[in-house]
């Protein structure tokens, strides 16, 4: 056993580690990861190559209890849902990359009311400048030779590595702690808001949630992870998943146009990871994101998204309660139309949950999702310069270029966005045992990852890079509060929060 101090991290780190509270929390000598060993592939059933088996018979019932008492609502939702899509699809169709809100850096603090508009509707922006395009840059190169100095690095695909299983290279941990990169966390957490007074939450302190890095190759068609939702998949219909939030009680009421992506109160206490799959996230991240290591235009292995937040959204919840009259072969036409769609009720309802399965991504396709047409409305992020940094709302529908068609790597950090919550402070406190020993962070696929790597940071490199503020998005270092927090539940949060991480 052995604890963080004060005394103990003086030696490593900068100066301003001479104001960090003594951490009280011993720190295990068992952090590493106890999930099976792997790499993203295990994530998705697409990329694994497993079938997955029927849901169990309570689905069934979990789906008659959602709508219940408010079946005729639901249905008439289902056709103006419908008929809304078919407009917005084509709008999305005509303007492809161009529908992308983007903004400077420098504007983030201060965004203009177009802009929150547009981010809100299509849940996805592109930051630019976060980081100096040279340095961006850089981070590229100095992964590529933290692997060569430790040739087993695990990666997808083995035979042709791009996707690596690394969370703690140097430069990884460096651009977590970038000033920059930290206060447009900030600016970005702010679009949220919480109509409950009470929720237990604060926007003012970005968590770190350590993800993987990507360095695709031109010709690639192996990572071709195709439409799908990150933060849980069956748990979205759940009562102990999402349903322990009420977060999508509007679109089960048939009342989709009410629903509100934007509130961050009802998410608070949601669990998106029932089934401890490779691929569930114990944070809850209000944007997923990634920076940008390498000048990357559309079709060279980028980033496709649906850019219809709430639609979107509404559609692939409400599918599963509704089945076809009339297949396919009756015309595409006549097999989309609203009357040609039923909802299933009493013993018709079945355990279906299009795309989603135990323990997987949430994945969809024009087979399972037609109406979202999302061979037109997967748009790619306008081309992306080294340095810019790319979110999207945590329920927005994504994918990956099916082939990476350009001539230089695409190449990409993933930094998501994640506020102070109680469970997002439990989930830190462990994660931060993980980087001291080189383990993959808890959600990950387990093994020794970096634990025996050459080069692999401390604590130190944080403080060097991003003083105060990165140790306490790390967990290494109190939180502290605003002024404007002060005897509000954000601050009752964030004592909460220093309670779990250990510090006195």
């Amino acid at each position: 056993m052995f604890a963080i101090t004060k005394s103990s991290l003086q030696s490593t780190a900068t100066s301003c580690l001479s104001k960090t509270p003594i951490l009280v929390r011993q720190l295990g000598t068992h952090a590493q990861a106890t999930r099976k060993e792997g790499d993203i592939s295990s994530v998705f059933v697409s990329l694994s190559g497993v079938t997955p088996e029927p849901l169990p018979q309570r689905f069934a019932d979990i789906k008659r209890q959602l709508i219940q008492g408010n079946e005729g609502a639901v249905a008439a939702s289902w056709k103006r849902l419908l008929e809304q899509l078919a407009v917005e699809n084509e709008t999305v169709k005509q303007r492809g990359p161009d529908i992308i809100p983007q903004i400077q850096f420098k504007d983030l603090q201060n965004p203009s009311k177009e802009f929150i508009a547009d981010i809100k509707k299509r849940g996805v922006a592109v930051i630019r400048g976060v980081v100096p395009e040279n340095e961006a840059r850089g981070y590229k190169n100095e992964v590529e030779e933290y692997v060569k100095l430790n040739p087993w690095t695990k990666a997808f695909p083995s035979n042709d590595p791009q996707v690596f299983e690394l969370y703690w290279s140097p430069p990884q941990v460096r651009a977590r702690a970038h000033p920059h990169l930290l206060s447009a966390q900030t600016s970005l957490m702010n679009i949220w808001h919480s109509t409950n007074k009470n929720a237990l939450i604060s926007t003012s302190q970005p968590l770190a949630y350590a993800d993987r890095v990507r360095i695709r190759k031109p010709g690639d068609s192996q990572f071709a992870l195709g439409p799908h939702v990150d933060g849980g998949s069956v748990e979205r219909w759940e009562p102990n998943g999402y349903g322990l939030g009420r977060v999508y009680d509007k679109i089960w009421q048939g009342k989709w146009e009410e629903y509100d992506p934007w509130e961050s109160g009802s998410r608070v206490p949601v669990v998106s990871d029932n089934y401890q799959g490779s691929g569930s996230c114990s944070m809850f991240r209000m944007f997923q994101g990634w920076l940008g290591l390498s000048h990357t235009a559309p079709n060279e292995g980028t980033l496709m998204v649906n850019p219809l937040l709430q639609l979107a959204t509404a559609y692939f919840l409400l599918r599963p309660f509704f089945e076809p009259v009339n297949s396919f072969a009756s015309g595409q036409k006549e097999y989309l139309q609203a009357e040609n769609w039923k909802l299933k009720v009493g013993e018709e309802v079945s355990t279906a949950l299009h795309g989603a399965s135990l323990g997987h991504g949430q994945e969809l396709n024009d087979a399972l999702h037609p109406h979202l047409d999302l061979s037109s409305s997967m748009v790619h992020v306008p081309k992306i310069t080294p340095g810019d940094y790319v979110v999207w709302h945590c329920d927005t529908i994504h994918a990956v270029d099916k082939t990476h068609a350009g001539k230089g790597d695409s190449s990409v950090m993933y930094i998501p966005v994640c506020p102070t919550t109680e469970a997002n402070a439990e989930y830190l406190a462990r994660q931060r045992d993980t980087f001291l020993e080189g383990y993959p962070g808890p959600d990950f696929p387990g093994g020794k990852g970096e634990s025996e790597h050459a080069g692999r940071p401390g604590a130190d490199v944080v403080a060097q890079n991003g003083g105060d503020q990165a140790l306490r998005s790390m967990g290494l270092s109190k939180l502290r509060k605003m002024d404007w927090e002060k005897g509000t539940d954000a601050e009752e949060v964030i004592q909460k929060a220093n309670q779990v991480l250990g510090f006195a």
